[in-house]
């Protein structure tokens, strides 16, 4: 199957006079999302009401966590979704570090995440049991890797910069010294190939509205290895994740296999827009878009750095070293990213100083590619960004 990148951009509304790089943050509208969400309100929750639990399936969801799977390389029947992206964290990492009980080090990078780490956080101190998080710098985990880590918790992609991290290499590192590896795919579904099995990964997680166009606040996913899925135990002891939710027992049970990592109840109506997105992916290849990443990104940093001295590449220089973004780094950042906003180029801001970037060949042409580098040439030839609207930060950046 051959992607026809000029097909999947009709399938999104993107806004007339707008270049959007910011997939990376939050998709794009799926057209067809309107009608599907829509649909289900009115035919299904409408009429049917409650009988859509069963009549509509709304409590099976199992399809989408394997339409999810095929892009990150997971086994059939492993990735199930709901809940956010920090539950799940929170649930994998508890779950790793039942399965090693004998140790006591979480280990991370500086670039991870931040709620990535502040689950962590939160789970070392309520255990209270000796647990520690260890950060290192990113080009240092490989050297970090030793017999006292119990979980080794990484971003795959790295938020600010895009820098990618060896999953394959790292993976056996960890299983080398008898650790267990948990990977936030965040940036890394819908951006780049992903091959979960074939790394031999122990968990992973990862949120949809962000390059799989599910939508704001659409539900998180979580992949159990095979080898797991039996005997992880989900921390969050959800009625879902239970063997039989409608007996209503007053102890839990846990769900055989990847459904025990169900929480709450299934956000049936973000599951509808997920679905219209996932509809779009699975025309595509992963390999083929990952191919068309690079061109679009290298071009980008061509032109930049051509047209935009002033700017640093903040992300690395190898389009195989890291994912589908291009971050910059600017002493003015904010500023110039806003006053990029405000003439129709849309990408996003990251402290301290870091203009990020983000490319979907699903919707991003090299037409964008160019005129968002020729605005961005005249912000910066003109000092545009040095305008006093452009100085006071929001709430979101």
């Amino acid at each position: 199957m051959a992607s026809d990148f000029d097909a999947t951009r009709k399938l999104f509304h993107l806004p007339d006079g707008l270049i959007y790089l910011d997939g990376n943050s939050l998709g794009p509208l799926p057209l067809a999302a309107v009608d599907k969400v829509a649909g289900m309100m009115r035919d299904e929750w409408g009429d049917l009401l409650i009988k859509g639990w069963n009549a509509a399936g709304w409590m099976d969801f199992k399809g989408l966590g394997n339409r999810v799977g095929r892009l990150i390389g997971a086994e059939p029947d492993h990735v199930i979704l709901g809940d956010t992206l920090s539950i799940k964290v929170y649930q994998a990492l508890a779950a790793g570090l039942e399965m090693v009980p004998e140790r006591r080090v979480i280990l991370s990078d500086t670039g991870n995440f931040p709620s990535d780490l502040y689950m962590a956080q939160g789970l070392t101190g309520l255990l209270k049991q000796g647990y520690t998080l260890k950060t290192v710098a990113p080009e240092d985990v490989a050297g970090a890797i030793d017999e006292t880590v119990a979980v080794l918790m990484l971003t795959q992609v790295d938020y600010r910069t895009g820098r990618l991290h060896d999953m394959a290499s790292l993976t056996r590192a960890a299983h080398a010294n008898g650790a267990i590896t948990v990977w936030d795919l965040a940036h890394s579904a819908g951006a780049i190939p992903v091959d979960l099995s074939g790394c031999n990964a122990d968990f992973a997680v990862g949120c949809t509205y962000k390059y799989l166009n599910g939508g704001p606040g659409s539900p998180a996913f979580i992949y159990v290895a095979p080898r797991h899925a039996d005997v992880a135990k989900p921390a969050l002891s959800g009625w879902l994740g239970h063997e039989a939710p409608f007996d209503f027992d007053l102890d839990y049970r846990a769900h055989a296999g990847i459904a025990r990592m169900r929480v709450g109840t299934p956000p049936v109506i973000a599951l509808k827009s997920l679905e219209a997105a996932l509809d779009i992916w699975d025309l595509v290849e992963m390999a083929e878009v990952r191919a068309r990443s690079i061109e679009l990104t290298s071009l980008f940093v061509d032109r930049v750095e051509a047209a935009c001295p002033d700017l640093t590449l903040a992300s690395p220089r190898d389009p195989l070293a890291r994912g589908s973004q291009v971050s910059f780094a600017f002493e003015h950042g904010y500023a110039a990213m806003q006053a990029l906003i405000a003439r129709g180029v849309i990408g996003d801001f990251r402290a301290p100083d870091v203009m990020r970037f983000g490319f979907t060949p699903l919707y991003t042409t090299e037409k964008d590619v160019l005129d968002a580098v020729a605005i961005l040439a005249e912000i910066m030839d003109n000092r545009l960004w040095d305008n006093p609207e452009y100085q006071t930060k929001s709430a979101v950046t």
